[in-house]
């Protein structure tokens, strides 16, 4: 590839957690290179995703091969082989993968692809594939769900929004979501009335049904 690929992930393991995170992706509009070692996954992805590999991650050479050093981000969802889950984060890191996210199955697994590289790590009882997307992104920086079905988000400002009071870009209305509060860099939280401008840059802290806050920070 030559150069750094900032907008594409890669994907490594195609069980239903990284199939989720892969096709959402995918929807987003990024470029996904997904990778599995096992030849029934990657042919069930072919005809879902642009760029699905055939490949063993714990082979650094094999990644090297593939340009996945040429990409910021990176999903690790091996799961169930802890050994090809950690021998997998080690090699991203050193080919120099800026953000890697790994799935883990207990706390122990998680402590482990911290120490070996990993910069974020997901629990998928807890996470489910389409949220985690969104996060990589950098589409919502923090994400909680409630059983109801309910959910508050930390997201980018989108640009409609840039420049007008709440009550003119009509989120609510238009969006289904209530935006809670703003923080501005080196301010303090701001609680968000009608008569609020957005600017450009701002964080905002949404909170409306699950699907809705996720289409709504897909927007920016």
């Amino acid at each position: 590839m030559g150069k750094t690929n900032s907008d594409g992930v890669v994907v490594i393991g195609l069980g239903r957690f990284g199939s989720g995170v892969a096709t959402a992706l995918a929807q987003l509009g990024h470029d996904v290179l997904a990778i599995d070692v096992r030849p029934e996954f990657v042919q069930a992805h072919a005809s879902l995703l642009g760029h699905v590999v055939q490949a063993d991650t714990t082979d650094i050479e094999t990644l090297r091969q593939l340009g996945v050093g040429d990409f910021k981000r990176a999903v690790v969802a091996i799961g169930q082989n802890l050994e090809a889950s950690v021998l997998t984060i080690l090699n991203l890191s050193q080919l120099g993968v800026k953000d890697i996210w790994a799935k883990a199955n207990n706390p122990q697994h998680g402590r482990i692809a911290e120490r070996v590289g990993a910069h974020h790590v997901v629990y998928p009882e807890s996470d489910m594939g389409e949220r985690v997307a969104h996060l990589v992104t950098g589409k919502m920086i923090d994400f909680i769900e409630f059983e109801d079905g309910f959910a508050i988000a930390k997201t980018r400002s989108p640009s409609e929004t840039h420049g007008r009071a709440l009550k003119d870009s009509a989120v609510r209305t238009k969006h289904g979501v209530t935006v809670v509060g703003i923080k501005r860099r080196h301010e303090d939280f701001i609680y968000a009335r009608e008569d609020t401008v957005v600017r450009a840059g701002d964080l905002l802290i949404v909170a409306g049904p699950t699907r809705a806050v996720e289409k709504f920070a897909a927007r920016v």
